[in-house]
């Protein structure tokens, strides 16, 4: 008898771990939010404020005790139009060929590449061979990471009345990305990312690029709570839930990875909390405009629906839709003080094989906290087999993986249950 109640008692407490996150429930809406309707929860097609309002549904489904809007606005290029290149006649793809940076014009017409000799490079010999009639009008071309070194050059030739090149073509290793985070400006030249490939040797390029500017375009945080014994302080959750939407008319960014993952893991820890009580109210905070440079996240830090002072510890879930299993972290000045519970934890309970943590960054929405003196983590599972595709059009559903869901929701649950 005595080894059945053993049995049976290991069974209910294996039971219980198991329901503590809901794996079925994560992939539901990580599926949504990746979804075609929502046309990679961007601006241009309204796709993020189509995502907020599904995870209003989604909190209230989950039986939290308030769900709000805070809106805001942000100004943001885009391009949801025409989506057209040629390389010496030879069509490219968009998002799988070519992509635009996201401060880029818009561009029409047909162009004479200037391929820059990186191996013998010298700023002002490129400036000379500009000025030469073959070369009127071009597009420069070169590898990005070596524009990037050379920045002041290259900085001048995006410049109305500095040379007198037509644009540039950045090259970038497949599969091409996209980007969004400098959008909020048009520079007056357009620049194209292109792969290697498509570009090698290639003497003409013909272009029909449509991009439209967005002022203050409206879009809103979302934010839920779930009440706790007390409420002189609180825990924080947050994550993104906009991405950087479309490239044409046809393509658009699904960002199962980035950021669906970690939205969905907010719903299910809202969906957790409202049936266990914790001990201090928490927060949820979904923010918009992540991939616009923090635009959501800074409008709430600036207008805080509560006091930031108030927050014992916040959790910034970002991209965790992977399989590495060293778990990637950054963490404030003020929440060093309690890293030391996540290691002993995650040790004691192997959740993860190690807790890697890098330089503080202002790469997620856990910075504009931490710069405020808030604790806070960012929790990222960074460079496993998910990890190539991000930023690209095969960030989807199809290629989504969840090996980290569980754990992460495992440390983070045991961690706020643990803190003083």
């Amino acid at each position: 008898m005595r080894t059945l109640r053993t049995l049976l008692t290991f069974f209910l407490i294996t039971c219980l771990q198991a329901g503590a996150q809901d794996l079925a429930h994560y992939k539901r809406a990580l599926k949504e939010l990746a979804a075609a309707k929502y046309q990679g929860r961007g601006y241009a097609k309204g796709g993020a404020n189509k995502a907020g309002a599904f995870l209003e549904k989604e909190y209230e489904k989950a039986g939290v005790d308030e769900v709000v809007r805070q809106p805001f606005t942000l100004d943001i290029q885009t391009f949801a139009g025409k989506m057209q290149m040629w390389a010496d006649g030879k069509k490219l793809t968009a998002g799988i060929d070519f992509s635009m940076r996201e401060y880029s014009p818009g561009v029409k017409g047909e162009f004479p590449i200037y391929h820059v000799d990186t191996l013998r490079f010298d700023a002002d010999r490129m400036f000379r061979d500009l000025e030469k009639p073959e070369y009127k009008d071009c597009l420069v071309a070169c590898e990005f990471w070596f524009t990037y070194k050379h920045r002041e050059a290259f900085g001048r030739l995006q410049k109305a009345g500095e040379c007198p090149n037509a644009g540039l073509i950045y090259t970038w290793p497949s599969p091409i990305k996209f980007f969004k985070a400098y959008g909020h400006r048009v520079v007056d030249k357009p620049i194209v990312w292109v792969t290697p490939e498509a570009i090698e040797g290639v003497q003409r390029v013909r272009l029909n690029v449509d991009a439209k500017f967005m002022k203050a375009y409206e879009c809103f945080n979302v934010i839920s709570k779930v009440e706790g014994e007390r409420h002189d302080s609180c825990f924080v959750f947050t994550a993104h839930y906009d991405h950087v939407g479309n490239l044409g008319k046809k393509v658009f960014y699904a960002g199962a990875n980035d950021n669906a993952s970690g939205s969905a893991a907010l719903v299910t820890l809202a969906a957790y909390y409202a049936k266990h009580r914790p001990k201090y109210d928490i927060y949820f905070l979904a923010f918009s405009g992540e991939d616009a440079n923090l635009r959501g996240s800074t409008y709430f830090v600036e207008h805080p629906t509560f006091p930031l002072e108030r927050i014992k510890y916040l959790f910034n879930i970002d991209m965790i839709g992977d399989n590495n299993p060293i778990l990637y972290c950054e963490v404030s000045d003020a929440g060093m003080e309690a890293f030391p519970l996540f290691e002993k934890i995650n040790s004691e309970r192997q959740y993860f094989k190690a807790l890697n943590r890098g330089d503080l960054a202002a790469n997620s929405d856990h910075y504009v906290f931490a710069t405020r003196g808030v604790p806070c983590i960012f929790l990222e599972n960074e460079k496993g087999d998910a990890y190539q595709y991000y930023h690209t059009i095969l960030d989807n559903y199809k290629h989504a993986v969840f090996d980290s869901y569980e754990p992460l929701f495992r440390l983070v649950r045991d961690v706020v249950e643990q803190y003083k």
